[in-house]
This record gives C-alpha cells, structure tokens and sequence, in this order.
C-alpha cells in the first residue's frame, strides 16, 4: 500500500483521483484549501463519496503559508493538482496566480526534497504550448495568457528540484479534460446548464475553436499510469488528452441532440489569451506508459449531461 498526498483533493480531477486511488487500495491523504474561485459547496460535494473511507484523510490547509514537512513526511508520492486554473481571472488576478501556482509548487517540492519523497506527480496543462497546441512535448512551449505563464513556470521549478536535488518528477500536461463534476466555469459545464436552463450561450468568437477533449476517467487512468509506471515516467513529460477534436460548434449540436433541446446563442469576441486549436499528441503516452482513451465526444457528453441534470440544484 502506498501512501498518495493529492492536493486540489476536493477539485474536479483531483477527486476522481482520490476515488481511483483508494479503489486500488491506497492510502490517500487529501489536500484543499478551498480558495474561493467557484463555491465551495460544489467542492465539498466532490468529496462526499470519499469523506469516511477508511483510506482516507483531508487537511483544509493552503500550500502558500502551511508547514508542510509533516504531511510530506506521512507520504511516498505526492500528486500536485493544486492550482488556481482558469484564462480570463488570471488577467486580473496575477498575484494570487502566481502565489498559487507558483510559491505553493516551490514551498511542496522543497518540503518534499527535504522529506525524501519518491515520486513527485506534477499536473500542468496544454496552456504551457499557446495559442496553438498541437504537436509533442518537444513543441515550443509558449504560453499567451498569465495563467500558463505560471503553469510553465511551475514546471520549471519541477525540473530544476530534480537537476539539483534528484527529486523523481514527472509532469503531466491535460488537456481539457471535462465530464461529471467538472468545474462550473469550464465551457462545457456552461453549455449544459444553460441549454438546461434555456438560457443564452455566448460563444467567444466565432466556435470553431477545436480541443481534443479528455473525458475524466480517461485523464485519471493516465495520471495513475504515470504512477504506476514510475520505471519509465520519471524524468518525463506527458500529454494526457483525447483522440478526438471538435469544435464548439460540433459540441452545441452534440448537446442539442443529447438533451433535446436548441441551445439560444449569441457570439462575442474572442477571449485574450485563449487557445485556438489543441490536439493532444499522446504517442509518447501510448508509448511508454500504455496510456490509451476510450471515451468518445458523445459518450463524455452524454455522462456529463446525466450528471449535471442530476445536480441542478447544486449548480445554482
């Protein structure tokens, strides 16, 4: 049995991993500090199925200004989702940006330098390529909005723990990973409510942006084959994504269909910083860890729809 610390425990990916972990018979010590970028009953909701299990601790601890020696002393491997996400907030929120994912990554990676961590999991993001992400971990790597900026430089101080110090890191890249519990800020969440809802959708620009979209549990069992493959993973940097691309304009038709109901729409500009196309290369993923998604567009959808129809009332 291993003993996980996962920060950003009571987040979207993070408390799918959590689930993940301890169905494989883990230890898991969860970490949130419930900064107030959405509500934080939609975050408590996210560690309902997890608050009891035997596995199973959480500290409310922000990674800013906690001591963190002794939960890193607890653990063997520390999953580092923490972070403040999110494009246009970063435009005018840089310094809590930049303390966020910046000054807690370096304050966990040195506390887990000094505590002899075996395996220090780093999850970034497809924003570290720019405006357009499509092609491997080798493509330059230049970010167009604060929030990669900081993503990036997060994953800087990942590979310079491990140059100086030996710390075994690996860096994960996600790419726009969606389905039940995603965040209600995300594109999709916002699609389905107010399609729900019958609301208006403004569309940033003119929807033909494209992602290769990752379903949840695709973007978990990569994470946890990074973990489970340490023999080949430390020392690298993975795309975990779909295989999939569509564009917003596909997705709006795929949810008309789903729900059976016409989306109202209306377009604005497009947002600063915002990625144009993602198409996630995984052949290095496929490669070395075995990493293959399975779920398409339309299965993902249909999932997420189901969920949010399910907790409407928690949305609101």
């Amino acid at each position: 049995m291993t003993t996980c610390l996962v920060t950003g425990a009571a987040g979207f990916v993070g408390s799918h991993l959590c689930e993940q972990l301890i169905a494989r018979g883990h230890r898991v010590i969860g970490v949130d500090a419930f900064i107030p970028y959405y509500p934080r009953p939609l975050k408590e909701h996210n560690l309902a199925h997890l608050q009891g299990a035997p596995l199973f601790s959480f500290h409310e601890l922000d990674l800013r200004t906690a001591d963190l020696a002794p939960l890193c002393r607890e653990a063997d491997v520390i999953f580092h989702l923490a972070a403040m996400a999110g494009l246009l907030r970063s435009w005018r929120e840089f310094d809590t940006y930049m303390s966020c994912n910046i000054l807690a990554t370096q304050r966990l990676l040195d506390a887990a330098r000094q505590e002899g961590i075996e395996h220090f999991i780093h999850i970034s993001t497809s924003s570290v390529y720019g405006r357009f992400a499509t092609g491997d971990e080798e493509s330059p790597l230049a970010p167009i909005s604060p929030y990669g900026i900081t993503k990036l430089a997060a994953e800087h101080l990942c590979q310079a723990y491990a140059e100086n110090f030996g710390l075994a890191v690996t860096i994960l890249r996600l790419f726009s990973v969606y389905g039940p519990r995603q965040r209600p800020d995300m594109g999709y969440n916002i699609f389905i409510r107010k399609i729900l809802n019958d609301e208006l959708i403004t569309i940033d620009g003119d929807g033909n942006d494209s992602r290769s979209n990752t379903f949840i549990a695709d973007c978990v069992q990569g994470i946890l084959l990074a973990f489970e493959r340490r023999d080949v993973s430390v020392g690298q940097v993975f795309n975990i994504g779909g295989g999939e691309e569509v564009s917003v304009n596909q997705v709006l038709a795929i949810l008309a269909e789903l729900s059976g109901r016409q989306p109202r729409i209306t377009h604005g500009p497009p947002r600063p910083g915002d990625q144009r196309r993602t198409v996630a290369d995984i052949r290095k993923a496929q490669q070395l860890l075995g990493y293959q998604p399975t779920t398409g567009i339309r299965d993902g959808l249909r999932a997420q729809l189901a969920w949010q129809r399910a907790n409407m009332h928690q949305e609101r």
